[in-house]
């Protein structure tokens, strides 16, 4: 497969960020024996603090609405909790209103049994108020079919033209697709919705084989917990590779390095049981 659309060389590799890195890094992440010795490695010196004029992504947003999937939030977000101990970052969580917005399943059809199982998250912004953002992450779910979407999409279409990267979750992407951000670009989906996803975008390159997919600034991943890996990936391009591999040794976490490796695709030509 042709991958034009993966990050250039350029946006992968920032090797004096990552040195800048290391010192805090270490410190951080020191409750993981495995992961300091590792990055004690690569320099005898203490390299200088990261600086907040760096030109690098500082303010990350999250857009949420209600019957997101939690795991498309709490994953992305835990490794950028924890490397917001090695760098100055800030978090604003933005949706309609000032409510508090669940994951929990509105549907009858799909919540058959009328579980009251969910979480809830407190905005800390409206779409009317939303700071100014670097980073917009958009995590799907059950939500992006509701009727009362129409908002995030119209926030999406306004706050686009000002974000550095937009990154989106499983069916997250359909948003994007709706907003008309997607069209021309190459992306991906949760693949055991990938038809119902895909028919909103006529105009999107979608890429029913891959984990994630970056193309330009914006950033999309298959299914719920591959934005983990997206996560990573885009530590990876963004902030360096040190800095990406010691987050996630501090969260024992596995990850997916090739995006290519899509172990659900082929839900695609099998059915879609979550469709």
């Amino acid at each position: 497969m042709h991958n034009s659309f993966e990050p250039s060389a350029h946006e992968i590799h920032h090797r004096p960020l990552e040195m800048r890195f290391i010192k805090s890094v270490t410190w951080t992440l020191a409750a993981s024996a495995t992961a300091v010795k590792a990055l004690s490695n690569h320099t005898s010196q203490s390299p200088p603090q990261p600086t907040a004029d760096d030109g690098l992504p500082s303010n990350f947003g999250l857009l949420l609405f209600p019957e997101f999937q939690s795991l498309d939030v709490f994953g992305p977000l835990d490794a950028l909790n924890l490397f917001s101990l090695a760098r100055k970052l800030n978090l604003s969580i933005i949706a309609e209103t000032m409510d508090p917005v669940s994951t929990q399943v509105r549907s009858s059809q799909i919540n058959k049994f009328g579980s009251t199982f969910g979480e809830s998250i407190m905005p800390t912004h409206t779409f009317k108020n939303a700071p100014p953002i670097d980073v917009l992450l958009i995590p799907g779910g059950y939500g992006t079919d509701s009727p009362n979407i129409g908002p995030a999409i119209e926030f999406i279409k306004k706050i686009y033209p000002n974000l550095q990267y937009v990154l989106t979750v499983c069916t997250g992407s359909q948003l994007l697709a709706q907003a008309g951000i997607l069209d021309g670009r190459h992306a991906t989906t949760n693949k055991q919705a990938y038809k119902r996803v895909t028919k909103h975008g006529p105009k999107v390159k979608w890429v029913p084989e891959a984990r994630w997919v970056a193309d330009g600034n914006i950033w999309t991943s298959s299914g719920v917990s591959a934005g983990i890996d997206l996560m990573f990936a885009f530590l990876d391009a963004v902030y360096g590779t040190v800095v990406s591999s010691q987050v996630s040794e501090g969260m024992e976490y596995v990850r997916n390095v090739d995006w290519r490796n899509d172990p659900f695709a082929h839900y695609i030509k099998d059915g879609e049981p979550m469709s």
